[in-house]
């Protein structure tokens, strides 16, 4: 069944190219495009396009098949182009010839992407809080470990003392910053194209503020036009969202990846979270954390693709944005997986309370003895040359008691503002 069919068949070889992946994609918009068609009815019976009753069989055949959905029962079959003339094809199998007013001052380019804004709004609010879970975790590591020092890096050659309390909070405020750009991508679906039809409105009186009023839309995303041309700018925009959460999370394994090593030895974990090797019986190998990386590096290419299919479209729907379904869910999902698992993970991280302690790690200390001179009353570049021919003579002696205060630092990390600050980007996402 096509909604558009016209009493003629497409050949076999197009119609498979044309389709492409869309019945798998489209279960995942599924439920949200019988709750949009829910309020399309129920709009469509206050304005006299329906009857009571015509809306009434409507709306318990909608529900019949959000139980389906819910349960898991719901399929598309390959008689089926997509979701949307699946479900119009079972509530006439339900209900009859009422079923077919259903499209009434709609399109399928505003029904698809009425679909799309609800389905990006829930799984950017699940993904906010799976970062709210690890960002959580990373705080408490943060507070149980902030005693803990551990060297610090520039260029990858040690740098300054720093703190296990430093690094682990380092990520949990980076993460505030990955949720101030999943908001405004949030804000952006947060917007009812609904009633945009083709792309240039209905000749039907239809009422488009109490669909988003029952939808639970923020706002009317108004002009027509400017509806359909949402379509590929808001999935970029997610997936510069969903790149830059990414970005942090690869960035985490790498460094777990790294002081995990023998040469390191910062960090370890249990062994049941590590995986051997066929020929070398010592070893065990962080596989887990490599493949967030990898899988994270492969999301954040997602941008690049989505604004390379898109781009020089002109105004008006393409067949073109059909690709980005399966762009932009893939990487949905495979972020989800990652922050549930590096969550899981990292919850069973082991510290080395030692690792600085090293006699290769003295000349971590430089810093804190320029500035020791400079407060006893030396100039700061004299307190530099001094200590810098005290190590390049092997005649330099770390003092190894450190003392930091400001805001940020290893003796006052601010971890009750960085939770606020969280709090404060949390908030405009509705969960």
């Amino acid at each position: 069944m096509k909604l558009w069919d016209k009493g003629f068949d497409t050949h076999k070889m197009i119609e498979k190219f044309t389709v492409g992946n869309d019945r798998v994609h489209d279960l995942k918009l599924a439920k949200h495009d019988v709750k949009a068609s829910l309020a399309h009815t129920k709009m469509l019976e206050s304005i006299g396009i329906l009857s009571k009753q015509e809306f009434l069989l409507l709306e318990a055949g909608l529900n019949t098949i959000a139980v389906s959905i819910e349960n898991g029962s719901f399929t598309i079959e390959q008689d089926f182009e997509d979701v949307h003339s699946k479900i119009e094809f079972e509530l006439i199998k339900q209900i009859g010839e009422s079923a077919k007013k259903i499209h009434t001052a709609r399109s399928r380019n505003d029904q698809v992407l009425v679909a799309l804004h609800l389905y990006i709004k829930e799984e950017i609010e699940i993904i906010a809080l799976l970062i709210r879970q690890l960002f959580e975790t990373l705080l408490a590591l943060s507070e149980k470990h902030k005693e803990v020092l551990m060297p610090g890096y520039t260029h990858f050659q040690i740098a300054m003392p720093s703190s296990f309390g430093l690094w682990f909070s380092a990520y949990a405020e980076s993460f505030v910053d990955d949720v101030s750009l999943l908001n405004a991508a949030y804000e952006m679906a947060d917007q009812n194209p609904l009633g945009s039809a083709a792309g240039y409105g209905s000749s039907f009186p239809i009422n488009r503020q109490m669909t988003s009023n029952l939808l639970d839309f923020n706002v009317l995303k108004y002009n027509s036009i400017a509806a359909q041309m949402s379509r590929g700018k808001l999935e970029k925009s997610v997936s510069f969202a969903l790149a830059s959460v990414a970005a942090t999370l690869a960035k985490l394994a790498m460094d777990i990846t790294i002081y995990n090593g023998q040469n390191f030895g910062f960090i370890s974990f249990p062994n049941e979270l590590t995986t051997g090797s066929s020929i070398m019986p010592h070893k065990k190998n962080p596989d887990v954390f490599e493949l967030i990386r990898a899988h994270c590096n492969k999301i954040q290419s997602v941008p690049a693709v989505i604004g390379q299919i898109t781009a020089n479209l002109p105004s008006g729907y393409h067949r073109d944005y059909q690709l980005l379904k399966e762009e932009l869910m893939l990487s949905i999902d495979s972020l989800k997986d990652n922050l549930s698992l590096m969550n899981f993970a990292i919850n069973q991280i082991e510290i080395n309370p030692n690792s600085i302690e090293e006699s290769k790690y003295d000349n971590l200390y430089s810093v804190e003895a320029v500035n020791k001179l400079v407060l006893n009353g030396m100039s700061f570049r004299e307190a530099y040359q001094k200590v810098g021919f005290e190590i390049e003579n092997n005649l330099f002696v770390p003092e190894k008691n450190i003392k930091h205060t400001h805001e940020g630092s290893i003796g006052n990390l601010c971890l009750d503002k960085i939770a606020d600050k969280f709090e404060r980007q949390m908030k405009k996402i509705r969960v």
